[in-house]
């Protein structure tokens, strides 16, 4: 449900009354609007932030279901905003039918699709707004839309398959890790008394995992929070496009994770450009 701003005017008392509503759509609004007896003065949808999107993100199963069952709508000769409005009540993502009802909004109001789609970029990046302009210009967007829902649904599988084979290796990573924390913590302190009773120098790589295991032991309730913060702001940095930079001319360089980095980003060139 959508929540629409109206003012409109008591036709029995001659009021004019301003005040907040739910519907389905700004018809529905209207029509429960008119069985109260009032006539609508000015009714508009109530958005958080225009072309924004409270917290949340759209996953691409929902974004490939919305491109297949628009496609298929605007096939059928359903005209778009009729479309749009249909999906929104549909969509099961609370984001998802935010951004869809907004699009609908800012169609109706004289924008195209593709200027529509424009504003919200974190749902349809570049490649999915271009080829919906394309696809206005060219009077073929049911077509486009078509190949866009392919083109998705494949990317998505090849998505779900990177993500299962790299399960295993995780965590496997994962595993390691926990497994040398404990060993620095618990393990390498009982050997560092044995050695100190030998009363010899010992060894540079045996210093270090004694320093290392002091170090863990000793501030492991700091080393948490900063380590967390130092990945949180990683995860941030490589959001910007500054980042992504940074972080893409770099990762196909990594050993292993480089080739697998590479021969997604190739499959992924050459099926956007077939």
């Amino acid at each position: 449900m959508a929540t629409f701003a109206y003012t409109a005017r008591d036709t029995a008392s001659g009021r004019e009354i301003k005040n907040t509503l739910e519907a389905a759509t700004e018809q529905a609004a209207i029509a429960a609007l008119l069985n109260r007896n009032m006539l609508v003065l000015s009714i508009q949808e109530r958005m958080a932030a225009r072309g924004k999107t409270r917290g949340g993100k759209v996953k691409l199963a929902d974004l490939v279901m919305f491109t297949r069952q628009f496609a298929t709508m605007i096939d059928a000769g359903i005209a778009i905003v009729q479309s749009l409005q249909a999906l929104a009540e549909q969509a099961a993502n609370k984001v998802m039918q935010t951004v869809i009802r907004d699009v609908c909004s800012r169609v109706e109001s004289g924008e195209s699709f593709s200027e529509a789609l424009q504003k919200h970029p974190k749902t349809f990046n570049k490649l999915y707004v271009s080829m919906v302009s394309a696809g206005e210009k060219g009077g073929l967007l049911a077509e486009i839309m078509s190949r866009l829902a392919t083109y998705l649904e494949n990317a998505e599988k090849i998505r779900k398959k990177v993500k299962s084979a790299l399960m295993y290796p995780t965590g496997v990573i994962i595993v390691a890790i926990g497994i040398t924390i404990f060993l620095l913590v618990k393990v390498i302190p009982v050997f560092e008394d044995v050695y100190k009773g030998f009363g010899a120098p010992l060894p540079k790589p045996t210093m270090i995992l004694i320093n290392l295991s002091h170090l863990l032991k000793h501030y492991f309730l700091i080393i948490i929070p900063v380590g967390g913060g130092l990945i949180w702001g990683w995860f941030q940095f490589i959001k910007t496009k500054k980042g992504r930079d940074f972080w893409d001319a770099r990762r196909i360089k990594l050993p292993i994770f480089g080739q697998i980095a590479h021969k997604i980003c190739l499959a992924r060139f050459t099926r956007t450009l077939a």
